[in-house]
């Protein structure tokens, strides 16, 4: 579970980046952003590294 966490978090990061880069979605992005962070901090939370 902890693995698939990470796996989610570096994929909303990645679909944020190019977002960002490249589309403008609006809020959506920044929402990805979000949870992305959130699925970190759980993540480091529960004791594992991030990275």
């Amino acid at each position: 579970m902890g693995n698939l966490l990470y796996v989610i978090a570096v994929i909303l990061v990645i679909a944020w980046a190019i977002g960002f880069l490249g589309y403008h979605f609006g809020g959506l992005i920044h929402i990805l952003l979000v949870i992305a962070i959130i699925a970190v901090i759980l993540r480091i939370i529960q004791g594992r590294k991030a990275i």
